[in-house]
């Protein structure tokens, strides 16, 4: 069953510290499982493709954007304003909000079933805002898949969100919607 978690707070309140122990990145004194089996009876790379976490600013290793890419959606390339030839583009041209797009598209080629999204939306204009949660709501049906969405947009959460949640005081407390 796929479901979508919404997340927020203040700045400074521990939502990216938050997704990257859940992605193991960091370390922490709290426990997680996936399929009832603990994350610390997986491989840490098995656990990684597994859940995927979109950090609000993708890094990039390659010089080319598609020297990152092993798959890519076609249709949701085009959705988010490219056509193939972005594949052949120097990373160094690329805008913010043009890495952000793409490091979506890249996190999603690797299939997770788990997706820990920081601010997905953030440096993106408005129209390709609709676009994002569209392949997001879309792919969380299909695979199917679960989301932890982290935005301060409190009305992109109830949006996309079926429970919100607000880390408030170190505490993680679920709010009422709308």
């Amino acid at each position: 069953e796929s479901f979508c978690i919404g997340l927020f707070g203040s700045s400074g309140a521990g939502k990216t510290l938050f997704l990257r122990a859940l992605a193991d990145l960091d370390p922490h004194g709290g426990s997680v499982s996936l399929d009832e089996k603990p994350a610390n009876d997986y491989k840490p790379h098995d656990w990684r493709k597994k859940v995927g976490l979109l950090p609000s600013e993708s890094q990039w290793w390659f010089d080319t954007v598609g020297e990152h890419f092993h798959d890519c959606d076609g249709d949701a390339l085009g959705r988010l304003g490219f056509d193939n030839d972005v594949m052949r583009w120097q990373v160094s041209r690329l805008s913010s909000g043009e890495k952000q797009r793409l490091g979506l598209l890249r996190l999603l080629a690797n299939l997770p079933d788990v997706l820990l999204l920081d601010e997905p939306t953030a440096n993106l204009d408005p129209r390709f805002v609709g676009e994002v949660e569209a392949i997001l709501d879309r792919y969380k049906k299909q695979r199917p898949a679960s989301l932890i969405w982290v935005s301060h947009d409190r009305g992109q959460l109830e949006r996309v969100a079926d429970r919100i949640f607000e880390i408030r005081d170190q505490y993680l407390m679920e709010v009422n919607r709308g």
